[in-house]
């Protein structure tokens, strides 16, 4: 059969088509909007808005929404868990309470809510392709700025968590980029006004997620090496940025004093946290019938004794076993960081799933260490301060317990070491397979 050749109208619109897409892959605007189309369009799809009733309503945010549901309902930053418990510093304050707006304007537990709180989630998630792209073009190449970019934007796995936990993961994948870029930038900052958003920006981070602190110090310290390499002064800097950092978290500091009659830095409860972790049961994951909200027995305790002696009760549990057997703590210890990089076992409902899940997650963290490596090799700009993020950030979790959501606030950096090995192994290929020049 003879095929028609293509017509005009035909041939113009696919010109149009390959104008606009040369346009729009470079553009941040259409990077985000088709990013939070795809999210937004799968939250409505799915009904991922719709959370279980059980438990009354406790799997809409968790312990962040039974704050903020005590924070909308005008008893203030209280009741993380079941019933009324009294103020807490369970959690960090900044997501409880956006938490509560919503709940203020859409009510409390409804569907309006949950799809305005994922939809924000999912708004923080789509900008968080801007600072992957500027931190791949720094360090590594526009070609792999534009992938890293594109690779956030589409790939299902990273919409999970914005679309379905009313958590704050997603915005502190989102402060941490930011983070990691404007550190970069540090190098050759001039003035005071790139050093006070960094401070202030950091002091948002802690109320958003305590665990970003662990990168505080190095991207620090990265910053400071690289400009006393250069001969620039930045001790008055680092001071100035530490200020503003302060100033930012005091308010709360000084809300837990208040509150409590002494100094809580942010949130309370690592000593449960420990505790979930480490005791006679303990096999590398969360030992998820010791927490408050899965165990009536651990409810009354917390209740009885109040926040702050019953997270202390449960620290000198942890504590008395791991100083009774330390190699059984390090041996432990150990099955934690194959699970933070290569998935917990049983992680999917369906078992056949499991073994197929943890295989992609752990042949993205190899991908990932491996373009660390080569970067390293090849003396990329930031290749030591992906490293710094790569070896503090997680650290706390090899000790505590891992959970495949808090290696998320870190994906977008580890996204971008992925397509950098994936790319330079392209390159190989290519010139391999050219004919050589005569």
């Amino acid at each position: 059969m003879i095929q028609s050749a293509p017509s005009s109208t035909q041939i113009v619109h696919s010109n149009r088509s390959k104008v606009w897409w040369s346009t729009a892959r470079t553009s941040f605007l259409w990077m985000v909007v088709i990013a939070f189309g795809l999210r937004f369009g799968y939250i409505v799809a799915d009904h991922t808005y719709k959370f279980k009733t059980l438990d009354n309503n406790f799997s809409f945010g968790f312990e962040m929404g039974r704050i903020g549901r005590a924070i909308a309902t005008g008893q203030g930053f209280s009741d993380p868990f079941e019933g009324r418990t009294g103020p807490t510093a369970w959690e960090p304050p900044l997501y409880p309470y956006l938490i509560a707006a919503v709940f203020k304007i859409t009510g409390v537990y409804t569907h309006a809510s949950a799809l305005i709180l994922l939809s924000i989630n999912s708004f923080f998630s789509a900008l968080t392709c801007i600072p992957i792209f500027l931190i791949a073009k720094k360090c590594l190449s526009e070609k792999v700025a534009l992938w890293s970019g594109w690779l956030w934007a589409l790939l299902p796995s990273v919409m999970y968590w914005c679309t379905r936990w009313v958590w704050e993961t997603s915005l502190a994948a989102l402060l941490l980029a930011i983070l990691f870029w404007i550190t970069l930038q540090l190098e050759e900052a001039r003035g005071a006004k790139l050093w006070i958003v960094y401070g202030v920006l950091w002091g948002i981070a802690a109320l958003t997620n305590t665990s970003l602190l662990a990168f505080l110090l190095p991207s620090g310290l990265w910053a400071w090496y690289r400009r006393y390499k250069k001969q620039a002064g930045s001790l008055p800097q680092v001071a100035l940025a530490s200020l503003f950092f302060m100033a930012t978290i005091s308010p709360w500091l000084v809300r837990n004093y208040e509150t409590f009659g002494k100094f809580i830095f942010v949130r309370s409860n690592f000593g449960a946290e420990l505790r979930l972790g480490n005791g006679p049961f303990a096999d590398g994951t969360w030992m998820q019938w010791l927490h408050p909200s899965q165990s009536i027995v651990e409810l009354r305790r917390y209740q009885q004794m109040g926040e702050l002696t019953y997270v202390a009760v449960r620290k000198r549990e942890a504590m008395e076993f791991i100083r009774a057997s330390y190699p059984r703590f390090a041996w432990i210890s150990v099955k934690r960081f194959i699970y933070y990089w290569g998935g917990l076992p049983r992680s999917s409902k369906i078992a056949a799933l499991a073994p197929f899940k943890n295989s992609l997650f752990m042949a993205s963290s190899v991908l990932a260490f491996w373009g660390l490596g080569r970067a390293l090799r090849r003396h990329r700009p930031g290749a030591w301060l992906f490293f710094c993020l790569l070896l503090t950030y997680p650290t706390i979790y090899y000790f505590v317990f891992p959970h495949p959501r808090y290696r998320h606030p870190i994906e977008p950096e580890l996204g971008i070491l992925i397509v950098y090995v994936i790319s330079e192994a392209e390159g190989i290929h290519s010139r391999k397979s050219s004919p050589k020049a005569v």
